[in-house]
Order: C-alpha cells, then sequence, then structure tokens
C-alpha cells in the first residue's frame, strides 16, 4: 500500500545521509518520496533485485535473510535502522515485515542528486582541517564520491574465497571438524598460518598439532572460523597500485595494532570472544581499502593530503558498513565498524559490546602512536566506562595493556605471517 503524506522534518533527520540535508532539500525530497505499509509475513524487497531505491524503516520490524539462510532483525528507530534497510544492489538480502511495518520509500537517483548539491557545513569552511578557499567545488565532488557509494558505482572488496568457505561450513549445524579442515586445505598457505597459530604461545596445548584438522579440534570451530577470516583480510589491504600501497601498508599496521589491542582487551575485562574482538579490530577500517582506491579517479579531489584524510573521515563508517554487509556479517560488527571512531557512540545493550572493545582499543593505539591531540578524557568516552568488570581508569588500563605487551607482540605476529 503506498501514501504520500510527509514525515515531518525532524523524523526525516533521524535517518543517514538524510541528515547532511537543509531544510528545504527535506521538503523537496518528501514531495518525491513515497510512503508505503506492509503487513505482517509480506515481502518488502527480494534478493537479487536492483530496484534503484532507497527504503527507510519508519515504524515497524523486518526480518533480513541472506543467500545463505543466515537472519537478522532490524526495528524502526533502533541504531540499525538509521540507514536504508538491505541498501546495496542488486539486493543481498530478502525483506520481510515481522509487524506491521511503514517505509519511506526515495529513488535513488533522486536522493544522489540532492546530496550533490547539498551545502558545505559552516564548521567546515571554517575549521582549516577541511576544505579551504575552494571548498565549495571540493565539497561538491564530495559528495560525488559519496553518491558513487550510494548508488553502488564503488568497488567494493570481496571477502576472500577460503574465509567464504569456512564460515559457511562452520555455520552449518552438521559440520564436522574433517569438514572444515578440508575446507581449510584447500588453500595450503591458509592451513600453514592456521597450525602455526594453533603452536603459538597464545593456543599451544601440552603439545603441538601436527595437522589442520589436529588445529581444528584444538581451537574449536567457532575461533577457527575467526581465524581463518583474519588471516584472509591480509589479502583485502592489498593493491596492484603502487601509488596506493603505501597507504594500504599504513592502513593493515594501524588495523593489525588495533586488532590486537581488542584480544587483550576482550580475554581481560569482558566475556566477548578474543577471537571476534581480534577480527572486529582488524575490520573497523574496512571502509578506508574502497575510498583509498578510488581516490585515485578524483585527483583534483585528493591531491590535497588534508582532503583525503577528511573524505576518509566523512565516509569509512558507511562504506565499511556497507562492505560488512555484503560479505553477511552481523549487526555487532556493522556496529563496531560504524562507531570505531565515534568517541561519544553509547550502545543501547547494557553489557560491554564489540563496539565498545574497539572503540577503547582505537584510543589506546593513538595515544601509542602519539595522536592523542584531539583525543577526550578517557572517563568522558561512554565505551570506556562499559567496560567495568575490571573497573577500568586509564591508569589500569594502560598498566593491563603494558602487561599484556607479550600478547599484543604475539598476536602482531600472528598477523604478519604471509
Amino acid at each position: 500500500m503506498a501514501g504520500r503524506e510527509s514525515l515531518p522534518l525532524r523524523r526525516l533527520k533521524q535517518f543517514q545521509p538524510l541528515n547532511r540535508l537543509t531544510d528545504d532539500q527535506l521538503v523537496l525530497l518528501a514531495s518525491r518520496a513515497e510512503r508505503r505499509t506492509h503487513g505482517p509475513g509480506q515481502r518488502v524487497v527480494e534478493r537479487g533485485v536492483r530496484d534503484g531505491l532507497d527504503f527507510f524503516l519508519v515504524a515497524g520490524s523486518v526480518e533480513l535473510e541472506s543467500v545463505d539462510g543466515r537472519k537478522s532483525t532490524i526495528d524502526a528507530e533502533s541504531d540499525k535502522a538509521v540507514n536504508p534497510i538491505a541498501r546495496l544492489q542488486p539486493r543481498m538480502y530478502d525483506v520481510t515485515a515481522t509487524k506491521a511495518s511503514e517505509f519511506l520509500v526515495i529513488p535513488q537517483d533522486i536522493l544522489n542528486q540532492l546530496l550533490r548539491s547539498a551545502p558545505v557545513p559552516q564548521v567546515e569552511m571554517d575549521s582549516g582541517d577541511g576544505f579551504g578557499d575552494d571548498g565549495n567545488e571540493e565539497h561538491h565532488l564530495l559528495m560525488e564520491f559519496y553518491a558513487e557509494l550510494r548508488s553502488n558505482q564503488l568497488s567494493l572488496p570481496s571477502v576472500p574465497d577460503v574465509a567464504w568457505k569456512v564460515r559457511r561450513t562452520v555455520d552449518r549445524e552438521d559440520s564436522t571438524a574433517d569438514q572444515v579442515a578440508s575446507a581449510i586445505g584447500a588453500d595450503p598457505s591458509m592451513a600453514a598460518k592456521l597450525v602455526r597459530a594453533c603452536n603459538s604461545p597464545l593456543y599451544r596445548g601440552f603439545s603441538d598439532v601436527r595437522n589442520v584438522r589436529e588445529a581444528v579440534v584444538r581451537l574449536g570451530m567457532r575461533t577457527t572460523r575467526q581465524l581463518v577470516t583474519v588471516f584472509a583480510m591480509r589479502e583485502v589491504f592489498k593493491t596492484r597500485q603502487a601509488s596506493l600501497q603505501k597507504e594500504m601498508d599504513k592502513l593493515w599496521r594501524h588495523s593489525r595494532e588495533v586488532a590486537a589491542l581488542c584480544w587483550v582487551l576482550a580475554d581481560s575485562a569482558t566475556s566477548i570472544n578474543p577471537e571476534e574482538a581480534l577480527l572486529a579490530g582488524l575490520l573497523h577500517d574496512i571502509g578506508v581499502v574502497p575510498v583509498l582506491v578510488q581516490a585515485e579517479h578524483h585527483v583534483n579531489l585528493f591531491a590535497d593530503q588534508a582532503n583525503l584524510e577528511h573524505a576518509i573521515g566523512e565516509l569509512r563508517g558507511d562504506v565499511g558498513t556497507a562492505i560488512l554487509e555484503s560479505w553477511s556479517f552481523p549487526a555487532n560488527f556493522l556496529e563496531a565498524t560504524r562507531h570505531a571512531e565515534d568517541w561519544a557512540h553509547e550502545s543501547r545493550e547494557s553489557a560491554p559490546q564489540l563496539v565498545d572493545i574497539v572503540i577503547v582499543a582505537q584510543l589506546h593505539a593513538m595515544i601509542g602512536s602519539s595522536q592523542n591531540g584531539n583525543l577526550p578524557p578517557f572517563d568522558e568516552v561512554p565505551a570506556y566506562r562499559r567496560l567495568g568488570e575490571l573497573e577500568l581508569n586509564a591508569s589500569r588500563s594502560l598498566q593491563l595493556l603494558t602487561e599484556a605487551r607479550a600478547r599484543v607482540d604475539e598476536l602482531h605476529r600472528l598477523l604478519s605471517i604471509h
């Protein structure tokens, strides 16, 4: 069912990227948008369809089902409903209403056109750390870049084959260690990395393992799945363009440091699986990868390093979330990637979440690299306060990570295996 009633502007501004538009633009957008309602059990969008529309969930709840059968739920006005539902095209999910639901449906070409003409926020023009005298032109180029992401013209990286196969195998209820070992063994390099990891001080038992199957049995299915994905991620940070590889290597080193700190924090201060935290830390900046690649095609915008850093800050969360959506990662990874540098972010869940660990690890990594000029005091960061099992404070957490330096170094060595 469709209608033409407009949403209040304050409600429209709760959605991203509608919050980038002016009131006049939002009025125009609302006049061209459509309101649709779906009853419980009704299909909203189908996997594989390319319809050129963005669906914003205004009320109700929907279930997303990926090609491998995994399901997730999104409720209206939750953090996950801030962005369009299943926005990548062709659609990666079947979307079904689980209760009476209402949507704002916007043609992507109209939204992209408005984004390109969105005004430059005054704070960017005056701050001196974004766009300079040519701010209007560069802002429009940035909005064009952003529109390319929204219309799927950016080339998003694919999850490496071995990681995808192992995740699919482990996620089957009837999978065995032999089947998982067989999937890993198809990639000799990955098999060697997993055996080496299993024999490292972090996972070593009373004796060394001799083959992949023994490694899978010792590590367990879940840890095996996470470690294989971790080791596979190194390939995503590589490029054939020599001019970009230096930036990719820098990004990989930072991601590796944050990942190691995440492992230690999860193991010491939460009940979250350390390997899951390790992977979340490694992926927190995955959105920067296609931004760097695409920057080669926007030389006018990115000739100035400050403009490139500004664009990365603007886009890393959106692009990273889009990548993990396309890889069918669960919502907690998407939250960690979107809010990794949002010091004020506070999760709705009462217990510590992956996003809390990633934020705190980022703080420590930036202090460790002397990038602490604009960091807030630790006790003002909600994520920091939420890691409360050890009653962390600045000196206690620094002491914790100092004591765990050997484990951090060992994780660095594991992530450096070629």
